[in-house]
């Protein structure tokens, strides 16, 4: 471009360590007038493609040392990006600090780099960016002067705004990558924050570190919360964990509330246990039925058959993709607020769009894994392990006379994966596969035992013969009583109770098969 172009005063300093899209933004931001400053790799790449390009080292006089540690602290450099326009330009013009008018900086990869099972503190260490950020939070600061452009997802936007604007940003525009790139430096410094005060000084990584620093992005604004005069918006992680609720697509239905997250988040996880065909209905958090069968069609029958009454207006999930006809079956048989599944036949999306209120979402098949769980209390937040911990029969001990027959210990384990979703107290009676029974949240366990059986016989569902599960262990006999009268003929609780001994008999006086995990499952 011709120097005598008054455009060409235009300056921009950029250097990226994630070089996706960096040749073509940059040679666009030449076209329009903007001299190119860079540093390191970055401006060998962009001199490799055929761009001027000015080195940061020689526009400062000063060299790269340190092994590149140091190389932007200047303040020829922070002077162009701090210097307010109609305020400081006696100074820049005496200091010899030219303007510059836009900064395209993205950081180290610290947080790729430590995610890496492989990563040494070495390596963690070396990934921290200094410059970067200085640089970062300089340009952000004076927005008034510079924009700051922090990701290869805002290069689009920035283009159109800046042919729009002929060369220029808008005050807006540059607000708004202001608050970005400072969301973006605060991100980072949290990430090595974690990172380093959950290492003792020799280097050993700790379960929790000595700062939570949570962060998470707004996915949206909802009309309310639990109620209507509650406000509430829906965050993520910033990286949120694959086949979770957060990295769901929704092919239709209206906006998601407070309440259907959560239920959806509840039906999600129930099913993604299973490695079997399974189906989930979920109401107020807890599954009104569950059951794992030979397809999706199977699944949905058993597990609406469980309690029908509740399912109406539930959250219903599956591990599979989800054809026409069951979708045909649902929305003809119930009302439904979220339909998930991991995939869906496009014959079957086709008949949802009948009920366009009806939440469609589709989340990519993963396994669940430990992760980390909070809440907050007053002005505090309570942290712990995800309560994931799987058993197989080789894991629990048989307590009583009778050993389990091959198709008890498969429903007890079945029953097992569903009390864990199960608000405490949980008692969940199942029988092929699928439940027949749920009693949630009382207080009494007894009381959950009865409501279960209760739940079973207003559905019609045989109960005899059935499989028992309890979240935790029975503090008295009262709870195998209750099963023995509804005909139980195997129990699975953690055990641990001071009267083990006195629950134990009872099994054993019933004739009943008991195992117990060694495992409490509580969901307050």
């Amino acid at each position: 471009m011709n120097s005598s172009n008054p455009a060409r005063a235009r300056q921009a300093l950029i250097s990226v360590s994630d070089k996706t899209g960096i040749i073509e933004f940059a040679s666009r931001l030449n076209d329009m007038g903007y001299s190119l400053l860079s540093t390191g790799g970055t401006a060998s790449a962009l001199a490799d493609a055929g761009l001027e390009v000015t080195e940061v080292s020689d526009y400062t006089g000063s060299p790269e040392i340190m092994g590149g540690r140091v190389k932007t602290l200047h303040p020829k450099v922070h002077g162009g990006l701090l210097g307010r326009a109609g305020t400081d330009d006696g100074v820049m013009a005496e200091q010899d600090i030219p303007r510059i008018d836009m900064a395209v900086i993205n950081l180290y990869p610290f947080e790729a780099v430590t995610s890496q099972a492989d990563c040494t503190f070495e390596d963690a260490i070396e990934n921290i960016d200094i410059g970067g950020p200085a640089m970062v939070r300089s340009a952000a600061k004076n927005f008034e002067s510079v924009a700051i452009v922090t990701s290869p997802e805002q290069y689009p936007v920035v283009l159109e705004k800046l042919e729009a604007g002929g060369g220029e940003l808008d005050r807006a525009t540059r607000f708004e990558l202001s608050v970005a790139a400072f969301n973006r430096v605060a991100q980072y410094d949290d990430a090595i924050s974690n990172y380093l005060s959950a290492r003792s000084p020799d280097e050993e990584p700790a379960t929790f570190s000595d700062q939570a620093n949570p962060c998470f992005v707004k996915v949206a604004d909802l009309r309310y919360g639990e109620n209507p005069h509650q406000q509430a918006a829906w965050y993520r992680d910033l990286y949120p964990a694959p086949g979770s609720l957060a990295t769901a697509r929704q092919h239709q239905g209206k906006e998601l509330s407070y309440n259907n997250i959560a239920d959806a988040d509840a039906a999600w996880e129930c099913v993604r246990q299973f490695d079997e065909t399974a189906c989930a209905i979920i109401k107020h958090a807890n599954p009104c039925g569950a059951a794992v069968a030979g397809s999706a069609a199977q699944a949905y029958e058993l597990a609406f058959a469980t309690d029908p009454t509740s399912a109406f207006g539930g959250i219903i999930a599956f591990n599979r993709t989800l054809d026409a006809a069951t979708a045909s079956t649902i929305i003809e048989r119930q009302f439904v607020e979220v339909l998930i599944a991991t995939a869906y036949e496009q014959a079957a999306l086709e008949v949802l769009q009948s009920k366009k209120n009806i939440r469609v979402l589709e989340i990519e098949g993963a396994a669940p894994s430990p992760q980390q769980e909070s809440k907050r209390i007053g002005s505090g937040l309570l942290i712990q392990t995800s309560d994931f911990h799987p058993i197989t029969p080789a894991d629990c001990r048989v307590v009583t006379k009778l050993q389990p027959t091959d198709d008890e210990w498969r429903d007890m384990m079945f029953a097992w994966k569903v009390a864990r979703m199960v608000k405490s107290n949980a008692i969940v009676y199942v029988s092929g596969g699928r439940t027949v029974g749920v009693g949630a949240g009382q207080m009494s366990r007894v009381d959950s035992a009865r409501i279960g059986r209760w739940k079973a016989e207003d559905a019609g569902l045989p109960i005899e013969g059935a499989v028992m599960a309890s979240d935790a262990f029975f503090p008295f006999r009262d709870g195998i009583d209750t099963a023995a009268e509804a005909g139980i003929k195997a129990v699975i609780e953690p055990g641990g109770s001071m009267r083990d001994d006195e629950v134990i008999a009872a099994a054993d006086e019933h004739g009943m098969a008991m195992v117990v995990t060694g495992i409490r499952h509580f969901r307050h």
